[in-house]
């Protein structure tokens, strides 16, 4: 027993290492709780305005940390009624030091990913919090948007085709409706506080919370556009017109393992539809089912390939009428084909899509969750 607990003592694992020199920072956060305790609102705003101004004066973002974090306690206290525990601040030191912080559903990392980006926001440079869905953004919008807004702080919000900026007074429910709000944020949306407004004005806040889609895709559309006045994001800060599209701080990813790995290998393409590639579509779905596996096509289930043998090629020649397809129809027809007898052989209704108001929604293969907006690349689906 002795030897052991030595042992312990000299080769310590490297995280338990790592909290204990964090526990100093904890121990001064906790020694200022008394003294913002009594800062009225105005006066929890006015510390805003002069960490910003420390900031711009040479002082680091270490510099002001501890403040920052016991500002953003007081207003969660104030506003939600939550008080971050001393492990939410020490995750919240881990997220603003750029390592990843394990924490399982209901110890609150929506909590704690409150401090690190109120205190990278104070840069005025932007922040962003990534999730994996609009409804989580929409729903951390805002319920934590009232921490920011205590502090002095602009929330914006990016959605599917929409975007929002937090106001305490859009559309102010009832007092029992905004009660319910506070007490079950965590599970109960109220949309009265998201002030529709434009992608760029929402970028244009101090925190943005989207999903990684989303982000993503105005990226590249940002890149595409003519006039740099047409961006949405945020403008890299002296950057040269061909850098355009670099304006970015500080973000934090939740579900980092799901979509930094996950979903990081479905690519994001923007394309126009192709109405004849459609049309062709549509004839081949007729075609296709006559086909049969191992004598007329191949499958490959690990690269998801489905090929056209040399009799599946005479029976297609034959079901259409021609000699020789390559010479008649051309290679991009039977390159549809091909695509046509993959959407046939890999893609199932309600498993890998499902049709919702006459519109196609991908379901990710990874989470399940649906993917709005997002189209298959050369591929026809099986209706």
């Amino acid at each position: 027993m002795f030897l052991s607990k030595l042992f312990g003592a000299f080769f310590k694992a490297p995280n338990e290492k790592y909290l204990e020199k964090l526990q100093p920072i904890i121990e001064k956060i906790n020694e200022l709780e008394p003294k913002f305790k009594s800062f009225s609102k105005e006066e929890l705003k006015k510390k805003t305005n002069e960490l910003k101004d420390r900031l711009k004066n040479g002082e680091s973002l270490n510099d002001v940390l501890v403040e920052a974090f016991a500002l953003v306690r007081e207003a969660a206290k104030r506003t939600l009624g939550q008080r971050h525990f001393d492990v939410q601040l020490m995750g919240g030191i881990v997220l603003h030091q750029g390592k990843i912080a394990e924490m399982k559903t209901g110890e609150g990392k929506t909590l704690a990913a409150t401090l690190p980006l109120y205190l990278n926001a104070l840069e005025e440079k932007g922040c962003h919090l990534v999730t994996v869905n609009d409804y989580l953004a929409r729903r951390d919008t805002v319920w934590m948007g009232q921490i920011y807004h205590a502090l002095g702080l602009s929330v914006g919000c990016i959605a599917h085709e929409t975007a929002y900026l937090y106001d305490s007074e859009y559309k102010k429910p009832a007092e029992e409706k905004e009660k319910t709000r506070d007490e079950l944020g965590g599970f109960y949306i109220v949309e009265d506080f998201l002030r529709p407004c434009t992608r760029k004005e929402a970028y244009s806040a101090d925190i943005t919370y989207g999903t990684n889609n989303e982000f993503a895709f105005d990226y590249l559309r940002d890149n595409m556009v003519f006039d740099l006045n047409q961006q949405v994001q945020r403008p890299a800060r002296n950057a040269s017109h061909s850098e355009a599209g670099g304006g970015f701080h500080y973000a934090i990813v939740d579900e980092v393992d799901s979509i930094l790995i996950d979903e990081a290998r479905t690519p994001l393409i923007i394309s126009q539809p192709d109405f004849e590639s459609s049309k062709m579509y549509k004839d081949f779905a007729g075609i296709i089912p006559k086909l049969k596996k191992d004598s007329d096509y191949l499958v490959d289930e690990k690269k998801k390939a489905a090929t056209l043998t040399e009799e599946g090629i005479n029976k297609l020649e034959k079901i259409l009428g021609v000699e020789n397809i390559y010479q008649e129809k051309g290679i991009k027809y039977l390159h549809h084909l091909e695509q046509a007898l993959r959407a046939q052989v890999f893609f199932e209704r309600d498993r890998d899509y499902i049709v919702k108001n006459g519109q196609v929604i991908i379901i990710d293969e990874f989470t399940g969750r649906l993917l709005m907006g997002r189209r298959y690349s050369g591929a026809s689906i099986k209706r």
